[in-house]
């Protein structure tokens, strides 16, 4: 936040827009909401002056407004354009970036083994050679496969990012997805990296708290504030219809131990059924 915030009035366009995307996410897991919504806006501003005469402008203000609404899990704006109108002119970089938004949009739309393509077929065009695009489109191929209860598939691309993400501690990604990640963190990096999933959990809990405090008052949705980061990660589970047999074996541990912290959570949420877990979860 403090290195970026020198740049949000840079002369150079380029600069201003990327000094005011990061300082936006920033400002979410710091809790500077209104700071985050003013950089918001300064990238509209900036797009709305400038987007006319220049195609690449054109092209990332679509980018941004895309990936605003999908990462905030915001209503998408209404006038869209094709991914193929924009993809093509961003760079490389971007482009593969752009192509996780994407899939992470379809997964919205619970168009799973749609979103894991795009995944699987960007990384088999070279998007490993950009780190951080590579640990995201990993990510969101972790939301599709547990969706699809292929759960080997999912632990073979968190695997993957995290052997990306390790030599430069590159790890906020897993805390800001971590509630879609169906509990893949407490299976896998738990048991094998504790301190470090300490410290995921402890981004996870400052970058939601922001993110709900954009998110539910736009959406109206009452995205659950007050559940432990297992007992949601195992509510989204149950929402998406396993058993508690079925989340007790991939966690390894008793289905009573399920049962109470899905109890719990349901208690907490004041929501008699499963079902009515869904509207506390992430969509």
């Amino acid at each position: 936040m403090q290195e970026t915030e020198g740049y949000l009035t840079a002369a150079d366009g380029a600069t201003r827009l990327s000094a005011c995307w990061i300082f936006a996410y920033s400002c979410l897991t710091m809790g500077r909401i209104d700071h985050a919504r003013s950089a918001l806006r300064e990238i509209q501003k900036t797009l709305a002056v400038s987007g006319e005469t220049a195609p690449p402008v054109r092209a990332m203000e679509a980018f941004v407004a895309f990936a605003a609404a999908v990462l905030l899990h915001l209503p998408l704006p209404e006038e869209m354009p094709p991914a193929g109108e924009f993809l093509p002119l961003l760079p490389p970089g971007l482009r593969a970036f752009a192509l996780y938004v994407q899939a992470h949009y379809l997964y919205l739309k619970e168009e799973y083994a749609h979103s894991a393509g795009i995944v699987e077929a960007t990384l088999a065009m070279g998007a490993d050679a950009y780190p951080i695009s590579a640990i995201y489109l990993h990510l969101v191929a972790v939301m599709d496969y547990m969706s699809l209860k292929q759960t080997d598939r999912a632990q073979a691309h968190l695997l993957t990012a995290w052997e990306i993400a390790r030599p430069d501690d590159l790890i906020e990604g897993f805390g800001e997805h971590h509630g879609l990640l169906g509990a893949m963190l407490e299976a896998t990096i738990k048991p094998n990296w504790p301190e470090d999933f300490k410290r995921i959990i402890d981004i996870t809990y400052r970058f939601s708290s922001g993110w709900r405090r954009v998110h539910n008052p736009i959406t109206g949705h009452d995205v659950a504030d007050d559940l432990t980061t297992t007992e949601f990660a195992m509510a989204m589970l149950a929402a998406r219809n396993w058993t508690n047999q079925e989340i007790a074996k991939y966690l390894n541990i008793s289905s009573n131990t399920v049962k109470n912290h899905i109890s719990e959570a349901m208690k907490k949420l004041n929501a008699q059924t499963r079902k009515e877990l869904k509207k506390y979860m992430l969509q």
